[in-house]
């Protein structure tokens, strides 16, 4: 029979240690070889029979998460046993201090240990993969060694970023490979050899028909944003890409929420997993203040346009239903005066890139995009978003709003919602678990 059992990372000697009590790992009664939790090759271990497994979820519980989230008070990264470039690369950042997630994924993480990270949008995900990653491949080999794959080019983007900034002092290479670009300069980069490869499912599987890039010898593969990939129909793609890489792999998943179908993947390509949760799944971040502005769907554009004014808003992430309803939002903005772009799947990769890069640089005050930028944008200083239409699934709220408030910084989020949206409003309401204040505006109230 299988058993839980918690899992300690390892950390330098004399140094303190943050409670991993809540990270659940998958066992057997008997340890796999350490050898082959490295990544390296050595006896097969047979996949997980699903017969034998309890739901993953079960292992959680409300005490257990709070417990281990506040051993990590007062971790700094000198005490995760880091290498003195990295800690150079994060000071160079600002940072002192890990979040949550990352002071229970990094140790796991370079110790070698599969590992699922469960945490909602703007706790540090990103980090918690990249830090470890480096620290494993600085020094190595020059070969392609890692593999990230990513559901958006925003957030292939994202990631690259991250690795070149906590790898500055590494030496190591990557690249972004995402489709709307010519593949030439991906062709060459691939070809001429990287350490880490960045990569949306479509684009990859080109390169890997076209024989631009091997895997023979990666050593780690990451699947990042797990829920939001499948959710965009990328599990066949993610099969064939995963059957070409080497078995004994270290695989690192993070995802922030797991429905069956995550965690049939998790079973299918981990192996003896450790899990990593921070927060509910379906928590909204507790630095973001709520509101439901009621509003008839015709006059949602003018309130967004004297919200805006009234308010004084500086940075203000919009997100509408669809890539239309973006571009007349957009147009209704800037008949007002008021520097608007917008982001959306019609728009070329140049022009979502430079529509990003304005709104990062204060170039642009608001941002109208449709559900493609809920996750994966790491922009510390948006204040405002606003759900223009309330958001078809309750938890695509949680994703959305999770663009502000980031890094325990404080934010706001307003949703618009018109008569027919009451329901899905109060479906989020009982899904975070608190009511959401009203506020009526005076001539906009449909109520009034």
């Amino acid at each position: 029979m299988l058993k839980r059992r918690s899992v300690r990372g390892a950390h330098r000697a004399g140094t303190p240690k943050p409670d991993a009590d809540a990270a659940v790992a998958l066992e057997t009664e008997t340890e796999a070889p350490a050898e082959l939790a490295l990544g390296f090759e050595g006896e097969s271990i047979d996949p997980v029979d699903e017969s034998e497994v309890a739901d993953i979820e079960a292992g959680f519980d409300s005490g257990a998460l709070a417990a281990a989230e506040a051993a990590t008070v007062g971790i700094t990264f000198d005490d995760l046993g880091l290498s003195v470039q990295m800690l150079r690369a994060l000071a160079d950042a600002g940072y002192k201090h890990p979040t949550p997630i990352q002071a229970q994924a990094v140790p796991l993480a370079m110790n070698g240990r599969d590992l699922m990270g469960l945490a909602m949008t703007g706790t540090g995900k990103t980090a918690a993969f990249t830090i470890p990653i480096i620290e494993r491949l600085t020094g190595g080999p020059k070969r392609t060694r890692a593999l990230i794959l990513t559901p958006t080019r925003e957030l292939c983007l994202q990631v690259e970023e991250s690795f070149r900034k906590y790898g500055r002092h590494s030496g190591l290479q990557v690249i972004s490979v995402y489709g709307g670009v010519g593949y030439e300069p991906q062709i060459k980069a691939l070809r001429e050899g990287v350490d880490v490869v960045v990569a949306t499912p479509g684009r990859l599987i080109d390169h890997l028909e076209k024989q631009n890039v091997s895997f023979d010898q990666l050593e780690v593969l990451v699947l990042d944003e797990a829920d939001r990939m499948l959710d965009m129909g990328f599990a066949p793609q993610i099969n064939k890409i995963v059957a070409e890489l080497d078995k004994y792999r270290q695989t690192l998943l993070f995802s922030a929420t797991m429905p069956p179908e995550v965690e049939a993947l998790a079973r299918k390509y981990l192996r003896k997993p450790v899990v990593v949760q921070v927060g509910r799944r379906s928590a909204a971040a507790s630095t973001v203040t709520h509101y439901v502005y009621p509003c008839p769907k015709e006059k949602k554009s003018a309130l967004l346009a004297k919200l805006i004014k009234d308010h004084d808003m500086d940075t203000v992430l919009v997100f509408t239903r669809t890539k239309h309803g973006a571009d007349r939002v957009v147009r209704h903005l800037q008949k007002e005066g008021i520097n608007a772009d917008a982001m959306h799947a019609d728009k070329t990769q140049g022009q979502r890139t430079k529509a990003l890069a304005d709104f990062k640089m204060g170039q642009t005050k608001v941002l109208v995009a449709t559900d493609i930028a809920q996750r994966g944008l790491d922009i510390s200083h948006i204040t405002h978003v606003v759900n223009y239409d309330v958001p078809q699934q309750a938890e695509d709220y949680v994703h959305r709003i999770g663009r502000t408030g980031r890094a325990a910084r404080t934010g706001d989020a307003f949703t618009f919602m018109c008569a027919d949206e009451i329901a899905m409003v109060r479906t989020i309401e009982r899904m975070i678990g608190k009511p959401i204040p009203r506020i009526s505006e005076v001539g906009f109230d449909f109520g009034t």
